[in-house]
């Protein structure tokens, strides 16, 4: 606890002085501390990436196909299964590689440099080359990059928003903190590694490197956090199951209808994995590769990288997201928003950020004009086209200079007085048209005290009305500056006992301003029923501000912060969510009770996104159902996140969940075409047995279905565009399979009733017309095809008739329909070509009789989707 200790002790301890260590030393502590260097996630090959892709349970299924054809002697079905599984393994491959390498380039690849204090000089080296009791000097704009006891400073104020999540930087001095356990904001006399100095210089003695700062500490936290599977990922295995179970049950009822008939067992054998490979859905897993491609590829046109494939689907099952504050849903540059001068009167002040478009608005622009002038003078920050660079006060205040076109020449600064922490003020004497002047700005307190008409303000019907502003402008969030100025004699020097007698100008109100976008983005998330949840180390009046303009809540009740939540931590898991359960704002709260928050809302179910840019992000980005990292973030919360907000706009968020229902929405219209089709095919299978009727179609017959007419027509519905009021329907439940009851019933009625059209007309060729068998399964080959070509418009919605869905919004589809049919009549057409898929030429007659029987699944499916609607319509 070096915060504790004097700058003597520390010293002592860390065995180093003011003209900081030798070369001889730093060698030695080289060897015994190591580098100051962070564990950085090592990036996976592209031969890692290839065989972690056998993992998915649909390949696995696929693989065990494989085998099972081998056995029963189908080699070209085993090639055809192997050629599938490979291509769904290539671009699944080349897609999370290509994700990855976007994310790396969204890296800092420029090498810290910091300056310490070394046999006596001042010299510059790598960051990684600090070790224990190195002397390091800072000044305005660097990044602190290790842990260190400051040992003397001036006019110092960090940015730890990194590590605490507040966005208000953090005055810094030498002083003992003579508190137990004090946080990373209480303990004023540390710097913190991956923080950024804001104003001032100092100097610092490394108390900490690597894994031993406090972001080292979050970093290992990083490494025992769990990883949590995509929403997609438990649904495919539980789709993965249902298929293994479907085709076991399939597959048994065959095997017994076989014995029950005295089929020797080879033969029974046979037909089974014959069986079981044609309900297989061989295409599925290369399909579902597909739709999460394209909508990854859909998402990067957002601005949103997905880093993992299956995390592409991730954003439209979330049921919470719970967003940052700073740098999130705020644009983390402190803006002047109000003025208020002691008559009452109030300027309004338009704009966000550090951006120079803006106005003010009020009676007479005068006195406004005048406080920002003087905002300007008592001014250290840079603000330019080219820089701006600076305590973010003193930034806002030049902004608000530019909007008011307010004219510095002709004023010269003669003495500056700093800010510092201690005295809560900064001051500036300054000449103006032969006068000297003293204008001085800070908290209101220390500024009343050197007016000469506080008294006058603070008598009669306005008493304490600069109380009252002050107060009203902090619950609302504000971060208040008051100003005064005054003329002073003329002399040689100036110091704080000449500052006195001056006239109280205003007060002015800073906030860091919402996203304009974040409130209609918040709002569609609320109208897609997903709820967003604020998480930030904040105060929690300027949270509850922020959440207000946000639209988040207007109760404050529903605000805790961390004290609260440790608390309600120590009444166990049951108490702590029924706590979580009934708040939106979570204010100062340390990374770990945000990670507490995130697994608690897990356990009552929810699909988590959190989102987040500092390294306080990383463990709650890491064990959530999917952690988005804003692309200005921290390399730490960029390799921990599962998708990455280029721009660091929440709006893209709410693309990305559209995109990822419409691939959830394609993947479900996918399984219901292969599926419904492949039982289809088991339908007409068993029923042919059942009356001692040959196989329809022979194994190269379904192969070439299953693959090439399946195949085409699945590709096309990957890129189906998303139906209308997408966002206006709940998040699915996390529990909901993708193979759900409505999933199940169309399946079961659409592939019954395909299985009931061909096994119809086999029963009719073979028994009616005594056609030959081999001719029949051509006329039953081409049947398939013409019904699959149709049903595939079937698909393209679960509850809207097919006639309502333009086809101008998914041409390939018409594509895909016209080179199957294509395809098939040269297979039937071309003699070797026929004779290898054991089929013929059919007469234009009899293929228009077949089409027209096809046409019947459009039919029927139009008066099922009718019906249901209606059905649903009246509950």
């Amino acid at each position: 606890m070096y915060y504790r200790q004097s700058i003597e002790v520390v010293e002592k301890e860390l065995g180093t002085n003011k003209t900081g260590l030798t070369t001889a030393e730093v060698k030695l502590r080289t060897k015994q501390y190591g580098k100051n260097l962070l564990p950085k996630k090592k990036k996976d090959s592209i031969l890692k990436i290839f065989f972690s892709e056998f993992k998915d349970p649909m390949v696995i299924l696929l693989i065990v196909a494989i085998i099972a054809s081998l056995f029963a002697g189908e080699a070209i079905d085993a090639i055809a299964i192997i050629f599938i599984v490979f291509i769904d393994l290539i671009m699944g491959t080349y897609q999370e590689n290509k994700a990855n390498n976007t994310a790396e380039a969204l890296a800092n690849l420029v090498t810290a440099k910091t300056k310490v204090i070394r046999n006596g000089d001042t010299v510059s080296i790598n960051a990684e080359d600090l070790t224990i009791g190195d002397i390091v000097v800072l000044e305005s704009g660097d990044k602190i990059s290790a842990d260190l006891r400051i040992i003397e400073s001036h006019n110092l104020t960090v940015d730890e928003s990194i590590l605490t999540g507040e966005s208000v930087q953090v005055d810094k001095n030498n002083a003992i903190v003579k508190k137990e356990d004090a946080t990373i904001s209480e303990q004023t006399n540390m710097l913190f590694s991956g923080t950024t100095v804001v104003t001032g210089r100092a100097k610092g003695i490394v108390a900490g490197i690597g894994l031993n700062t406090e972001i080292g500490k979050i970093a290992d936290t990083l490494n025992n956090t769990k990883e949590t599977k995509s929403p997609l990922e438990v649904r495919v295995e539980k789709l993965s199951k249902q298929i293994s179970f479907l085709v076991l049950a399939v597959a048994a009822v065959l095997t017994i209808l076989l014995i029950l008939k005295n089929v020797p067992y080879h033969e029974i054998f046979l037909s089974v994995i014959a069986l079981a490979v044609s309900a297989m859905p061989e295409g599925l897993p290369l399909a579902l590769t597909m739709a999460l491609t394209i909508a990854s590829n859909k998402m990067a046109k957002q601005n949103v990288v997905v880093r993992k494939l299956k995390s592409a689907e991730s954003l439209g099952s979330c049921t919470v997201i719970a967003s940052d504050k700073t740098g999130t849903l705020t644009v983390n540059e402190q803006t002047a928003k109000k003025i208020l001068l002691p008559n009452g009167e109030e300027y309004n002040i338009s704009g966000t950020g550090f951006n120079f478009n803006g106005e003010v608005k009020g009676k007479n622009l005068k006195r406004a004009e005048e406080i920002a002038l003087l905002g300007v003078i008592n001014n250290e920050a840079t603000v330019n086209e080219k820089q701006i660079v600076g305590d973010s006060i003193d930034i806002a205040f030049k902004v608000l200079g530019k909007k008011l076109k307010v004219n510095e020449k002709g004023l010269r600064p003669i003495e500056i007085i700093p800010y510092e922490s201690e005295n809560k003020y900064s001051a500036v004497f300054f000449e103006k048209d032969g006068e000297v002047y003293c204008t001085v700005k800070g908290s209101l307190e220390v500024v009343k005290s050197f007016c000469k008409d506080i008294h006058l303000i603070s008598a009669g019907p306005k008493s304490k009305i600069l109380d009252r502003q002050n107060e009203e402008l902090a619950k609302n969030g504000y971060r208040v500056i008051a100003l005064a100025v005054g003329r002073v004699k003329k002399q040689a020097k100036y110091t704080v006992d000449d500052i006195k007698n001056l006239t109280f100008m205003g007060l002015v109100g800073f906030i860091d301003p919402i996203r304009e976008e974040a409130v209609s983005s918040i709002k569609e998330c609320k109208t897609a029923g997903i709820k967003v949840l604020m998480i930030t180390g904040d105060h929690p009046l300027t949270a509850f501000s922020i959440a207000k303009d946000l639209q988040l809540t207007n109760t404050f009740s529903e605000v805790t912060e961390g004290r609260e939540v440790e608390a309600e931590l120590k009444k166990g898991e049951k108490s702590f969510d029924r706590f979580v359960k009934k708040k939106i704002i979570f204010a100062r709260v340390t990374p770990q009770q945000k990670l507490e928050i995130v697994e608690s809302l897990k356990r009552q179910g929810e699909f988590v996104a959190v989102t987040g840019d500092g390294v306080n992000d990383a463990p709650a980005l890491k064990t959530a159902n999917i952690g988005i990292a804003m692309g200005s973030g921290t390399d730490i919360a960029r390799e921990t996140a599962d998708m990455i907000i280029v721009d660091d706009n929440f709006k893209s968020i709410v693309a990305g969940i559209k995109e990822g229902r419409v691939a959830y929405a394609n993947i479900r219209k996918i399984i219901l075409f292969l599926i419904s089709c492949g039982l289809a095919e088991v339908t007409f299978f068993i029923l042919s047995i059942i009356i001692d009727l040959p196989m329809p179609l022979v194994a190269i017959q379904l192969l070439w279905i299953n693959v090439v007419t399946d195949g085409i027509q699945d590709f096309a519905l990957s890129f189906e565009k998303a139906e209308p009021g997408i966002l206006n329907e709940p998040p699915r439940s996390p529990k909901e399979s993708i193979f759900n009851k409505i999933l199940f019933k169309e399946i079961a009625i659409s592939g019954l009733i395909i299985g009931s059209l061909v096994f119809g007309a086999w029963v009719f060729l073979l028994n009616v017309v005594h056609m030959d068998v081999s001719l029949a399964r051509g006329y039953i080959m081409a049947l398939m095809v013409f019904i699959q070509n149709i049903h595939v418009f079937n698909c393209r919605s679960e509850h809207r008739s097919a006639f309502s869905v333009p086809l101008r919004s998914n041409w390939l589809i018409v594509g895909g329909v016209v080179i199957s049919i294509i395809l098939q009549f040269i297979v039937m057409e071309v003699p070797f070509l026929a004779q290898f898929l054991q089929t013929a030429p059919i007469s234009f007659e009899h293929l228009a009789i077949l089409f027209g029987l096809a046409s019947l699944v459009l039919v029927f499916m139009e008066i099922y989707k009718f019906t249901s609607n209606k059905l649903t319509r009246k509950k």
